[in-house]
Order: C-alpha cells, then sequence, then structure tokens
C-alpha cells in the first residue's frame, strides 16, 4: 500500500514527506489510518541520533486514527475504529503480567529498536527497507502498523486532534502524578518545567487533589498558562534561589516532585525541596544523557525521601487512557488549551516552533 511519511534520512536532518509503501498488517497487527500525531521531546531525541537509531527512519508516537485493516487473529478493534495509539509492550514478561507495561523488560527494543522482534519492518522505499515500528507505530506517516497492545479504541465522536497526546506525553505527566508518586489529596506538588508534559502533570495535581501546586518554568507566558489551569505559584527559576523560592511556600518542603525538565542543576535543586517522606519523579530526559545525580545517603535516609524513575506514568494503557479521555470530556483535563495544530507537511515548522516556545504540544493533522 502506498502512504507518505515524515523521513528522517541522518542524525540532525530535517523531516521530509516523501511516498513509502507498507505491507499489509500480519496476523496480529493492526493497520491504522493517521489522522493527528502529537510531536513529543522524544521524537527529537531519537532523530538527533542519541540512541543510535538507524536511518532513514520514520518516528511519531503519539498517533491516533482510524482502522483501515486487520489481521486474522485480532479481536480488540475492527475495521473503522477510532483509535488513540501509545507505547508497545511484549505483555509476557513479569512485569508485562504484573501490570507495569511501562517496564517490559523488552521496552527498549519495542519501542526503540524501530523494527519488528523478528527484524523486520513493514516500510519501504524503492525495495529498500525503512526503519520503523518505532514505538510500535512510527505515526508520523498516513498509514502506522500497530498491534492490539498498543491500540486503545474510543468513541466514534471522539476529536483525535485533542486526544493524540494522551499516547504519551500526557499520561506521562499526569500519571507521573496520579499514578506513580500516588499523590494525596491535600498534599503538595512542585512541577519543574511547564511543557506539554510538565502542565499535564500539573493537571494530574488538579484532578488528585493537591493542596498546593508550585510550577517552575523560566517562560512567562507559560508560568501564566499552568495558574490559569489549576497551578497555585509559578516561580521564575532565573529570578534567584528556586529552592528557597520553593521553601518561602512550603517550609516543610514538598510532598511531591516531578521533574520534566532533565536539568541535572534543577534535579539536584529538588532534591533539597523535599519534605520528610517526599518524593522525587524523574520524567525529563536528562541532558547530557549520562548525568549522574549525587545525593547524601544518610539525608536520604533520614528524611525517607524518595527518587523515582518514572517511563509513561506507570501507565497500563487499557485503563489509563479511557480514563484521561473522560477526564477531558468532563473538562478536568484541558489540554487542548495548550495544543496547536499544523498541517502534517507542516512538520519542520512544527518542530521549530515548538523548541523556540511558540507551541506547547505541537499536533500534526493529516486528511
Amino acid at each position: 500500500m502506498d502512504a507518505i511519511a515524515a523521513l528522517v534520512r541522518e542524525p540532525n536532518g530535517p523531516f521530509q514527506i516523501e511516498h513509502i509503501t507498507i505491507d499489509a498488517p500480519r496476523a496480529d497487527e493492526i493497520l491504522v489510518r493517521i489522522k493527528a500525531v502529537g510531536i513529543c521531546h522524544t521524537d527529537i531525541v531519537v532523530a538527533s541520533g542519541a540512541l543510535g537509531t538507524p536511518f532513514p527512519a520514520v518516528l511519531g508516537h503519539e498517533g491516533a486514527g482510524i482502522v483501515e485493516a486487520v489481521g486474522a487473529s485480532v479481536t480488540k478493534v475492527a475495521v473503522g475504529d477510532k483509535v488513540l495509539m501509545t507505547f508497545n509492550y511484549c505483555g509476557t514478561c513479569v512485569r508485562c503480567k504484573g501490570g507495569d507495561p511501562a517496564y517490559c523488560e523488552n521496552f527498549s527494543a519495542l519501542n526503540f529498536g524501530c523494527c519488528r522482534s523478528d527484524g523486520s519492518n513493514a516500510l519501504h522505499q524503492h525495495d529498500a527497507q525503512l526503519a520503523g515500528n518505532f514505538f510500535g507505530q512510527s505515526s508520523f506517516a498516513s498509514l502506522a502498523i500497530a498491534s492490539e497492545r498498543n491500540v486503545v479504541k474510543v468513541a466514534a465522536d471522539a476529536d483525535l486532534a485533542t486526544l493524540a497526546p494522551l499516547g504519551c506525553g500526557v499520561q506521562t505527566g499526569a500519571g507521573g502524578v496520579i499514578r506513580s508518586l500516588a499523590a494525596k489529596p491535600g498534599s503538595s506538588l512542585v512541577v519543574m518545567g511547564g511543557g506539554a508534559v510538565g502542565l499535564s502533570a500539573v493537571l494530574g495535581g488538579v484532578i488528585a487533589g493537591c493542596a498546593t501546586i508550585i510550577l517552575i518554568e523560566p517562560r512567562a507566558e507559560r508560568r501564566a498558562l499552568a495558574l490559569s489551569l489549576g497551578a497555585h505559584h509559578a516561580i521564575d527559576p532565573k529570578a534567584g534561589d528556586t529552592a528557597a523560592a520553593v521553601r518561602a511556600i512550603l517550609p516543610g518542603g514538598a510532598d511531591n516532585i516531578i521533574d520534566t525538565s532533565g536539568n541535572p542543576g534543577a534535579i539536584a535543586a529538588a532534591v533539597t525541596m523535599l519534605a520528610a517522606k517526599g518524593s522525587l519523579g524523574l520524567i525529563g530526559i536528562p541532558n547530557p544523557m549520562d548525568s549522574a545525580l549525587t545525593v547524601s545517603i544518610l539525608n536520604l535516609m533520614v528524611v525517607g525521601m524518595t527518587i523515582k524513575g518514572i517511563t509513561e506514568g506507570d501507565s497500563l494503557p487499557d485503563e489509563f487512557l479511557p480514563q484521561l479521555v473522560a477526564w477531558q470530556k468532563a473538562g478536568k483535563l484541558p489540554i487542548e488549551r495548550f495544543i496547536k495544530t499544523y498541517p502534517f507537511a507542516k512538520i519542520n515548522e512544527a518542530i521549530e516552533d515548538s523548541h523556540h516556545g511558540h507551541a506547547v504540544k505541537a499536533v500534526l493533522l493529516l486528511d
């Protein structure tokens, strides 16, 4: 079948809209016609070559669309169903069977390997195989191959342009607060970074019933947006000692902190902001990627703090994505307020706007 895709031919190269061919789905696969796909920071990191991705590649992992065809053994969805796409997982390892698919023992291979488990790929161009199957979908394309594990059916009237980011960025931020740290009603929350993941964490704090929510973000417009979404305070990290500013609001420290920045200095400062028995959740990809965190072991013990790495907000997609959809429909998760849409052909413009702060969450639309 013919399709169009945003192809990256070399590390840090531009995304080029080109014609490709895609195989029919195998017995356990689903073919989805993509209608909307969010741009996530992970797409940009992978496109840089930092994770050793083979090129040319088709990326994209916040896809949403309509089922075009299903393999013979597929029962979860049918042709014509609207679906959201999310991360892939094996479903058979200890972590998957224990309800923790975000920590699947095969997560890296299935999401970053850019091929099926047998080494093949469904994407081709001029008889050459392309790197695809990114996050089990490669949804920077008009058609994408997925599996039953990483698609979730939504209502026929669902607005896919709004819901597409639920598949990664939103579930990571909101889930980081609600599921990973399990923030309690009345607790305090500090969110570091006001991008789509950070603002989703703020909304997660609102849903969890946090009594004090603080955003730390250098961009004034994002601080203002966070306040309008339910944050109680917004701190400019350029204005002075961030930890002192947090302690001025929360003298005993913060019960929950979510870092979406990946900034080693900011993370080190976050440790000093924690309350006794407080938890720090690390979501942002560190820059540089080999960054290390040094903490006082004695302080860790005496204060009883927890430092937790978080992947995909500890999501169980078949349960959590429908919950996020319901919250969005009820007005409790107004992610539409920080989404900016672009035609698929303007993917590079959307990435530039995201990089320069002109778009919080860019979503590409396909006809």
